[in-house]
């Protein structure tokens, strides 16, 4: 980890430095990333701008396409808004579509009905991917909302800086604790007697060449294993208690058709939804963090 990273625990001026920015400019509420966009597929500077204001402070933001004559069904509209933020580089992960990108609907067909993502089954606190190797972790992640499910299918989501900082701020140990290489693992996948992926072990908290944090996690209790010792224990207690207790960091919302989330692999759920339901999102998972262009310097405040 780079020593002048604010999340080196051995850096707590830095840390402290970035805490203040951090909540300074945190948003209130899920409206408050919500961007009005008309073309997709061109965003304007303004609303590039808009949008890459969001993900500095929170990591997220919810796009909403108001152009009724863009055709909200077209995986383009995922993979351009993409490509403006420089993601590229999609994960081909299980069952995703030819294209890369994955159709999230209740599926009967095949092993996709075995995958809670394809059934109207609720999904607990995770983020993307946690089960890929070190090499190849989920940095962003876009989701697109062609039909929403008529009753349920909301999410929650919460940045996992904000929960890096409140569990640090609860006791250093326990993010030192999840910061250990060998914490949490999954084990192997193996469908029909065919191994799909080796077992995988790895830190919930980490940095990447950039001094960024990444985090990966599920709250799943069964394939899963965790390093046994009380340290461990107490960390994934406290970050348990952090996720499950709300607070002014937790978003809860249900996008709408035409509408997105676009994220450095926010921590998020789902709620069940109607078993007969329609509902359509698109997914994008990509080994790349969202690139941002250049803040527009903020007005200074007028003074008489």
């Amino acid at each position: 980890m780079l020593e002048n990273s604010p999340f080196a625990l051995g850096n707590q001026n830095a840390y402290l430095s970035w805490r203040a920015d951090k909540l300074a400019n945190y948003p209130i509420c899920l409206e408050e990333i919500v961007v009005p966009i008309a073309n997709p597929h061109q965003l304007s500077v303004d609303e590039k701008q808009a949008l890459a204001d969001k993900l500095r402070r929170c990591n997220m933001a919810i796009y909403r396409v108001t152009d009724q004559t863009v055709d909200i069904a077209d995986k383009a509209v995922l993979a351009n808004i993409g490509r403006q933020f420089g993601l590229n580089n999609l994960d081909n992960n299980l069952h995703a579509d030819e294209d890369a990108i994955s159709s999230l609907c209740i599926s009967d067909a095949g092993s996709r009905k075995a995958y809670i993502p394809y059934t109207n089954k609720p999904i607990a606190w995770h983020t993307d991917g946690y089960y890929n190797t070190g090499e190849q972790q989920i940095r962003a992640m876009l989701l697109h909302c062609v039909r929403p499910a008529e009753d349920g299918g909301e999410n929650q989501l919460i940045d996992h800086e904000i929960v890096y900082m409140m569990l640090r701020d609860r006791d250093p140990k326990f993010v030192k604790t999840l910061s250990e290489p060998d914490v949490m693992g999954i084990p192997e996948n193996i469908e029909n007697g065919v191994k799909i992926r080796d077992a995988v072990t790895g830190p919930v908290f980490s940095t990447d060449s950039q001094g960024n944090l990444h985090m990966r996690y599920t709250a799943r209790t069964r394939s899963i294993f965790w390093k046994d010792s009380a340290e461990v224990s107490a960390a994934r207690n406290a970050l348990e208690d952090i996720l499950k207790s709300p607070s002014y960091y937790h978003f809860k919302g249900k996008l709408q058709a035409g509408e997105g989330l676009i994220c450095n692999n926010v921590l998020h759920t789902r709620t069940m939804f109607n078993a007969d339901s329609q509902r359509l999102l698109f997914r994008g998972r990509y080994f790349d963090r969202i690139q941002l262009p250049p803040a527009t310097p903020r007005p200074e405040p007028a003074y008489d």
